[in-house]
């Protein structure tokens, strides 16, 4: 899946999410509801582009990341604010949920 949302590795994620909004999509290629969770995520990456850093983290690829977070099941999206999480939403997320949270932290 290719697109504008950033994949973060485990050595990355700290950095790019440590200041202003972020939104990380926690995946995997495997995953029924994460190929369909993915084309809604690259969507907000077109939407917040200059706004907000959408991301995705491969958990199989980037586990150290995943677990931090305490990610169980997947999609999960953190919704982080200054490197701090503000929301989380576990399974499939419209794109109207995902903008609305969004837009409170903007």
């Amino acid at each position: 899946m290719a697109g504008n949302a950033k994949d973060l590795t485990n050595s990355t994620f700290d950095q790019a999410v440590s200041t202003g909004v972020t939104l990380v999509d926690f995946w995997a290629p495997w995953c029924p509801p994460c190929k369909m969770q993915g084309p809604i995520v690259e969507k907000l990456a077109d939407s917040y582009s200059g706004k907000a850093l959408i991301a995705k983290v491969n958990v199989d690829e980037e586990g150290e990341a995943a677990s931090k977070y305490g990610v169980a099941s997947i999609p999960t999206i953190v919704v982080l604010k200054d490197g701090k999480e503000v929301q989380r939403f576990v399974g499939l997320q419209q794109e109207p949920t995902l903008a609305s949270a969004l837009d409170s932290l903007l």
